[in-house]
């Protein structure tokens, strides 16, 4: 509430003017000097490098004042609408050339885990926004509109093998969240598999594909802490397409085009350890899922192979450069910034700090390259970025042709969710991200509209002929 302007003294004030003035001077030097103070304590607790006794050391530190006047702001806005609709964005390719597509997606749809440990993330999300029964009708809306046949989702809960923490999560009301999910999709043809994490965390990556359209041929998973690559999981499938003499088979024919053949192909998921100091645990396990994806695709007959997932990785990094450019020097490179999620804080931008490239220990260097004694790391998937290789608005992309940001939180908004393809596959088309504006007048995700703090990537992707690549 603005406050009115002050009356002007009557005659009996008058002669206390000079005091009054006097004391409101001592008094606005003192809320200067407290705002001054409030201000940089704000500055230096969002520092990630500074820790305070029993405080977050993400969280600026406020005032039970500033506090009151926020949580009034807070209830006093009206919850608001991202009002821009997602759009398809085309290739220059005619998708009327291709005979055999697909259209995946991958979907970061947010752990329950995450939205109650970390309140700091969404504090400027209104509560009814991050309640799962809520969120769940808002995705399985939301991938009903984009006719997809594959579904890549990372940070699903499951609790059916952890019945401890299923009874405290049921205080929260929520619910398994994979079997939940399972039969809701179930309802619209689809069918999936879940991998857990292992250790104490709850969540996971499931898949999912529309049995009409295609036939599970061969799953598998990996547990990265097998490899000492922490708890974080991935998944592989083999997938083909059902074959269906359709009328758009006929019509393709005539036209010279051959039908639809048994494609099959690789599909990957995972979720990538967030950890951003741990640059060797990050290689080590994409690393080993492309190393899996390569040999699977080798056993089916040089299959294509499609990576979808959270990399917690931006476009700028050194994992990004890693899966584009299929190599990658390892001492070129700090391990804490391979992710490229940390930034210098501004205060230091002009302090010099001793060139740490090589400070890489030997079991780091084993654990991002799979071998004692190597420091180049490879891989043999030649990859392409799906979202990348179609050109996309300048209000929602970035340099690289990747979008702007996926995830947006209170705490970091930037893209760290990809699709990948090998040269076999050629993207159609993708569903572009939104513009920054649009993401920052809501303050944060989940919103009104969206049930998750990632944005689904979505893309259309055709068979290339043997001779087309």
């Amino acid at each position: 509430m603005r406050e009115g302007k002050p009356q002007a003294p009557n005659e009996e004030q008058s002669k206390y003017k000079r005091s009054d003035e006097s004391a409101e001077h001592c008094l606005h030097e003192h809320r200067s000097k407290k705002r001054k103070v409030v201000s940089d304590a704000q500055t230096l607790t969002l520092q990630p490098h500074l820790d305070f006794p029993t405080v977050n050391r993400f969280a600026p530190i406020n005032s039970s004042s500033s506090r009151r006047r926020r949580r009034n702001r807070y209830r006093s806005r009206e919850p608001t609408t991202l009002e821009s609709n997602r759009s398809w964005v085309s290739s220059s390719h005619d998708p009327a050339a291709f005979a055999d597509r697909l259209v995946l997606v991958s979907y970061n749809i947010l752990g329950v885990e995450n939205a109650l440990k970390h309140p700091d993330l969404y504090s400027q999300v209104p509560r009814e926004f991050l309640k799962w029964g809520r969120r769940k009708r808002l995705i399985c809306k939301e991938i009903k509109q984009y006719n997809a046949g594959i579904l890549c989702f990372q940070a699903v809960t499951s609790y059916s093998s952890r019945k401890h923490v299923l009874l405290i999560y049921s205080f929260f009301q929520e619910v398994d969240r994979f079997n939940d999910l399972d039969s809701l999709l179930q309802k619209d043809g689809f069918r999936g598999v879940y991998t857990a994490r292992t250790g104490e965390a709850c969540d996971g990556c499931a898949m999912f594909w529309k049995d009409e359209m295609y036939t599970l041929l061969h799953k598998e998973h990996i547990e990265f802490r097998n490899f000492g690559l922490r708890d974080n999981v991935a998944q592989l499938c083999v997938l083909q397409i059902n074959d269906h003499q359709s009328e758009k088979d006929t019509v393709m024919q005539v036209h010279g085009i051959p039908a639809s053949q048994s494609r099959r192909f690789v599909v990957g998921n995972i979720h990538v350890l967030f950890n951003p100091n741990r640059g060797d645990i990050k290689l080590g396990q994409v690393r080993l899922l492309l190393q899996k994806a390569h040999k699977l695709s080798q056993e089916w007959g040089s299959i294509p192979v499609i990576i979808g997932g959270d990399l917690n990785s931006i476009p700028e990094s050194a994992m990004y450069q890693f899966l584009s450019s299929s190599e990658l020097d390892i001492l070129l490179h700090d391990r804490r910034k391979i992710s490229g999620q940390l930034k210098r804080p501004a205060q230091q931008k002009h302090i010099r700090f001793p060139i740490e490239h090589s400070s890489w220990s030997e079991e780091e260097l084993k654990l991002a390259t799979g071998r004692k004694g190597v420091a180049h790391l490879q891989h043999q998937l030649k990859l392409s970025s799906a979202y990348a290789r179609v050109p996309g608005s300048s209000m929602s992309r970035g340099p690289c042709g990747e979008p702007l940001a996926t995830s947006y939180h209170s705490k970091f908004m930037g893209t760290v969710d990809y699709i990948w393809h090998t040269k076999e596959l050629v993207p159609l088309r993708v569903l572009e991200t939104l513009p920054l504006d649009d993401l920052r007048r809501n303050a944060g995700l989940p919103s009104e509209r969206y049930g998750s703090d990632h944005l689904a990537l979505v893309c259309e992707l055709a068979f290339l002929d043997d001779d087309d690549y």
